[in-house]
This record gives structure tokens, sequence and C-alpha cells, in this order.
């Protein structure tokens, strides 16, 4: 009997290693308080972002992380919880959860481990207010650009100049 419980048990963690495997960051979250609807919109919103968004017994997720960067998750696992994961964007799973938080206030994240580095509560909380790598980008090149610009508008005045 116990024997078919393990079983039972091995496809979900299996399901979890595969999820977590190559994730640049595994976000904890208490939803406990979300209604239907909210629900709802956060999986679609997250789903649309290219982040995975499950509810899984602790003790799955417990087996499913030992032993691997996400260890120190174990110790949050505590009441409901759900798990988010990116394997493309580190700071995604945080800035979504925190950006929906704002609608939804009973969401919490717990803690996560983003790119190998374990982060509590308040720590995940910060991770959330990094741009993503694209906004980063993006303001990196206007602020080349900026420069880049001005100059080429002062020759042409200059040209301009020389010319009348």
């Amino acid at each position: 009997m116990i024997l078919a419980k393990v079983e039972l048990k091995q496809p979900v963690v299996e399901e979890i290693k595969e999820n977590i495997k190559d994730a640049k960051s595994v976000v904890l979250v208490d939803y406990r308080g979300l209604t239907v609807e909210q629900d709802t919109r956060l999986r679609k919103m997250l789903r649309e972002e290219g982040v995975f968004y499950k509810v899984y017994k602790n003790t799955m997720v417990r087996f499913a992380v030992d032993g691997t960067e996400f260890d120190p998750l174990k110790a949050d696992l505590e009441e409901p919880t759900a798990v988010v994961i990116s394997k493309t964007d580190a700071t995604a799973p945080a800035r979504l959860i925190a950006k929906f938080a704002k609608e939804a206030p009973k969401l919490e994240m717990k803690s996560g481990v983003v790119e190998g580095t374990y982060y509590d509560k308040d720590g995940i909380k910060a991770i959330a207010a990094v741009p993503s790598r694209d906004e980063l980008i993006s303001k990196f090149l206007g602020s080349i650009q900026s420069p880049i610009a001005n100059f080429a508008r002062v020759i042409k005045q200059i040209a301009e100049a020389k010319e009348a």
C-alpha cells in the first residue's frame, strides 16, 4: 500500500523536477484569498509572459527541490503554496506577481531563488522592482542614442551656419 502511494506521487515529483530544471527563477506564492476570477486572470497573465504557475502539495515540492539549487525554498513550504517558474526571464515571476498583487493584495510572495541565489520575502520584493532585461536594454540604448542624436544635430547646425 505504501509502495502504491509512492508510485502515485513519483510522476508529480518528476513533473516538478522537469519544470524547475534549467529555471532562471522559482518564486513561492501564498495565493489564499484570491477569488476564482483573480486566479484565472493571474494564470492567464503569467502564461502570456511565458511564466509557469501551479499549485502543488508542499511535500511534492520538497522532494523535487531536495539537493538542487532550489533546496532553500523547503523552509518556506508552509500553508498552501503556488510555485511560479521562469526559464527565460529571471525577474519575471517576482515582477509579475508584485504587479498583480496591486489589484489582489491577498497574493503574497513568500521567497524565491533567482539565478541560484535564495531571497526571503523582503529580498524577493526587491527583485520584483528590477525591470525586465528588455526594459533595461531599451533604457541603455536610449541613453546611448541621446548624445549621438544631439551631436548629429549640432554638426548639422554648424554645417547649415557655414552654408549661410
